[in-house]
């Protein structure tokens, strides 16, 4: 089955808004995994626009699924990871200004910068995830880099879709089943979406994760949030 964690920095950037606690950002993670989600998602940032690193510590008792930490790994992330111990790590190589994530790593370029970073996660009994485009020989570079997954970066196959174009799904296809044989697990997220979301999910071999955040939070101010995240499972399960 394929997990669905759900990614809550839109909460935090409401919450950050207007400068006080509402939405209260743990009280969300505790609904989410009361209504089935099986794993809260972060993504901290050196500016802290949405997520606050004080976050990844205050939500580390309170997600009793699965929590995963999305971030570039500069030595203030790779702190606050072996601080916190979550389940899962995912390395994104974002820019300090970027608005979202928009590339995923050249596993080739930089292995060993990520042998080093992963290897210390590793040590401290951290599942290791990087995200990535979905291109064979980066799916080869990320194996080499001792990663535990990779997650394969949607935005590319959730435009084509919405144009129509089925056949955008081949080359994640193709990747998902390369990391099988390689004995990577295989994550996915950017722009998944209940429009696409079953659709991916019937075609990618071994899919053991997605995290969605922004068309969920969306979806949840027209269907609510409940109501959504139960249509997720539905459409994963």
């Amino acid at each position: 089955m394929t997990k669905l964690s759900v990614n809550i920095n839109k909460i935090a950037t409401l919450r950050n808004s207007r400068g006080g606690d509402v939405p209260n950002l743990i009280q969300v993670a505790k609904d989410i995994q009361r209504f089935g989600g099986e794993g809260i998602t972060i993504h901290p940032r050196p500016d802290e626009r949405h997520i606050r690193y004080q976050d990844a510590y205050d939500l580390k008792p309170i997600v009793t699924t699965e929590y995963n930490i999305e971030g570039n790994p500069i030595p203030k992330f790779v702190d606050l990871v072996l601080k916190v111990k979550p389940t899962q790590v995912t390395l994104v190589p974002d820019a300090e200004d970027a608005i979202t994530s928009n590339a995923g790593w050249d596993t080739k370029k930089h292995k060993g910068f990520l042998q080093e970073v992963i290897s210390e996660f590793k040590r401290n009994d951290i599942r290791t995830s990087i995200f990535v485009d979905p291109i064979v020989d980066v799916i080869e570079g990320a194996k080499e880099t001792g990663a535990d997954r990779i997650e394969l970066y949607t935005e590319e196959f959730a435009s084509e879709y919405a144009k129509g174009n089925e056949k955008a799904i081949n080359s994640y296809v193709e990747c998902a089943q390369k990391s099988i044989d390689l004995g990577l697990g295989v994550n996915a997220g950017h722009d998944l979406s209940l429009d696409n979301i079953k659709f991916f999910k019937e075609n990618i071999p071994g899919l053991l994760e997605v995290s969605i955040g922004h068309a969920l939070i969306s979806e949840s101010i027209y269907l609510g949030l409940e109501n959504v995240v139960n249509m997720y499972l539905h459409r994963l399960k």
